[in-house]
């Protein structure tokens, strides 16, 4: 996991680099933009001294992989403020929105796969593959716009945000609280679709493999009960390749749907990760970056270790001989 961790770090830091120039190079555009005239040399060269890239690169990056290992996620040069505030602030409503997304994404996925499954070309089977692919086709962000646009015309009602105009900047309340209330179903919807969709056509064609193999048809013809049967066995063998994904909802709680949080006007982390990567923000931008690829390692460990769980086959032990 370290040697992962420090080759993704490598990675996500060559790639905020990638673009031509540096966050001076933007700031420094937008001052002679406001100023309506160009900067001196003098004044570039401090700037470029004052924001630490003015040195190579293996230095910039061996300096933050220091502040980093020390638990020190630096200053935001775009925002001027402490990275580690910046993300206390957003994280909160951003893994309560992903959470109830993730709950819908497979309180919806879950049964009307086995369902479609089981009642294989039914009525059911076909109406839910429709939805699963019109889920898979149609982008997120894209279904935000459609519903944005159909709420605002037909019933006069906004759905952009989390919370009211006149409960924007408002302290938290009973009143703030049911009024985000109020606007969570449709970001929980918008983003948990997709994943629903996926879902539902996985646990539909995993499931079809099972039930088609002998030992269902040995079963049934031994008189074992059809719920006992498909509980026992066939769902838990054919959801296997369904936690062994399971462990990519962590980092999707912190990034998940940026651009639909952007459409959406949602404040949460996707939208500051993509200022930062637009501005190379490189200690914000870098730092939700390491974040996600630990929890991105960490979720996979998870789900290997509940496969293991769950599926008696398989073990990581030495062959005997």
């Amino acid at each position: 996991m370290v040697i992962i961790l420090f080759l993704l770090s490598v990675v996500a830091f060559t790639i905020i680099q990638l673009p031509p120039g540096d966050y001076v190079t933007a700031y420094v555009a937008e001052l002679e933009s406001m100023r309506g005239q160009r900067l001196g040399e003098e004044e570039i060269i401090a700037l470029r001294k004052i924001y630490g890239v003015d040195q190579p690169m293996y230095v910039q990056y061996f300096k933050w992989l220091r502040k980093l290992s020390h638990g020190n996620f630096g200053m935001s040069r775009e925002l001027q403020r402490p990275v580690i505030d910046l993300i206390a602030e957003r994280l909160p409503l951003t893994v309560m929105i992903c959470i109830l997304a993730t709950i819908f994404t497979y309180a919806v996925g879950m049964p009307i796969g086995i369902y479609s499954a089981i009642r294989q070309y039914s009525i059911g089977d076909y109406f839910s593959t429709v939805f699963g692919f019109i889920g898979l086709a149609v982008p997120n962000f894209l279904l935000a716009l459609i519903l944005m646009f159909l709420f605002y015309k037909y019933l006069g009602f906004s759905i952009g945000g989390l919370f009211s105009l006149h409960y924007m900047d408002a302290s938290w309340s009973v009143g703030k609280f049911i009024d985000m209330l109020k606007h969570l179903p449709i970001p929980v919807i918008v983003i948990g679709t997709p994943g629903a969709a996926a879902l539902i056509r996985t646990m539909r064609g995993c499931l079809l493999d099972e039930l088609r193999k002998q030992y269902v048809i040995t079963a049934r013809a031994k008189g074992l009960e059809e719920r006992t049967l498909l509980f026992k066995y066939p769902v838990r063998v054919a959801i296997n390749p369904i936690i062994s994904t399971i462990g990519w909802t962590l980092p999707w709680l912190i990034s998940g749907g940026t651009i639909t949080s952007i459409v959406l006007g949602l404040p949460t982390m996707g939208p500051l990760l993509f200022q930062a990567l637009l501005k190379q923000d490189m200690e914000l931008a870098g730092s939700i970056l390491m974040i996600l690829s630990f929890l991105t390692v960490i979720g996979t460990f998870i789900s290997d270790m509940l496969l293991v769980l769950l599926d008696p086959r398989i073990r990581y032990e030495k062959s005997a001989g």
